[in-house]
């Protein structure tokens, strides 16, 4: 196919003959060993030690749904980056969050853009966000026999409905299973502590300023319990990455508002510190 295209200077005949809308389809009846679950691993002993991202958040408000996620990336014990990307825009009106194997999930959201740009291209028209959501369970369980290796990915999905005109949260398992939350989502490792804190803090009647104020309460309310989740790093100034998506379409917030946001938190949470204090000598 190469020796083709460098000889003529055109597209193979594959690239002009018309077919499905879908790039996975198109990428298996072609090159299947470029997806990532057609991989072949070598043989090993255990589950294979891979960096790993954690924890990622959602919450919806009237306008629209905020999606967040910390910067840490771990290791077994050992903090394998600090300053990881885990949101990334899917298209114009949705965004993912990674958790679960990094380089895995990285490459498996460029294949998600594909696979939506080749879609409007072929199509003439955007996929809904219901069938967004379906397209990335697919790719999802498509991925399951790298899972059942220790290479899990679990992305948390949002986007804003504009049929519904609202802003919708899906998350999923190992195994492609897909669920839509009402309200608020996490997944991850501090997904657990991340959930707890956004169930006492969410209310339907949000403001955009007080989703993105939740979710980053929300990250650092995990990272105060869960050693894989990085919280706020003023000294590095690292600050938890926060996406907006409303019918304008998706933002993400610059470095001086997600720090401003953070180190507002950090300034309350410094008047009353709660926990266990040592004696006053």
């Amino acid at each position: 196919m190469e020796a083709n295209t460098r000889s003529t200077g055109r597209l193979p005949a594959a690239f002009l003959t018309p077919g499905s809308s879908s790039f996975m389809d198109f990428l298996s009846e072609h090159q299947p060993e470029l997806l990532p679950g057609k991989r072949q691993l070598p043989p090993t002993q255990g589950v294979i030690e891979a960096p790993h991202g954690t924890t990622i958040v959602a919450v919806t408000f009237p306008g629209g749904v905020v999606l967040a996620g910390d910067r840490r990336a771990t290791m077994g014990n050992v903090i394998a980056q600090r300053d990881i990307e885990k949101v990334f825009p899917a298209d114009e009106y949705s965004a993912v969050g990674i958790a679960g194997t990094a380089g895995l999930a990285v490459e498996m959201v460029k294949l998600f853009q594909l696979e939506l740009e080749h879609f409007e291209k072929v199509e003439g028209a955007q996929l809904s966000l219901e069938g967004k959501a379906n397209r990335l369970s697919t790719m999802i369980r498509s991925n399951l026999g790298m899972a059942m290796q220790g290479l899990a990915v679990v992305p948390l999905f949002a986007g804003y409905d504009v049929d519904r005109e609202r802003g919708r949260i899906f998350s999923y398992d190992v195994t492609g299973g897909r669920s839509e939350e009402t309200g608020f989502a996490a997944t991850g490792s501090g997904s657990i502590f991340a959930r707890g804190a956004m169930k006492k803090l969410f209310r339907a009647d949000l403001s955009e300023a007080e989703a993105t104020t939740l979710v980053v309460q929300a990250l650092y309310d995990a990272a105060d319990d869960d050693s894989a989740t990085g919280g706020p790093d003023v000294a590095r100034r690292i600050y938890p990455i926060v996406t907006v998506i409303t019918e304008d379409g998706f933002r993400r917030l610059d470095d001086d508002e997600s720090s401003e946001i953070a180190r507002a938190i950090l300034e309350r949470r410094l008047e009353q510190p709660d926990g266990p204090r040592a004696a006053l000598l």
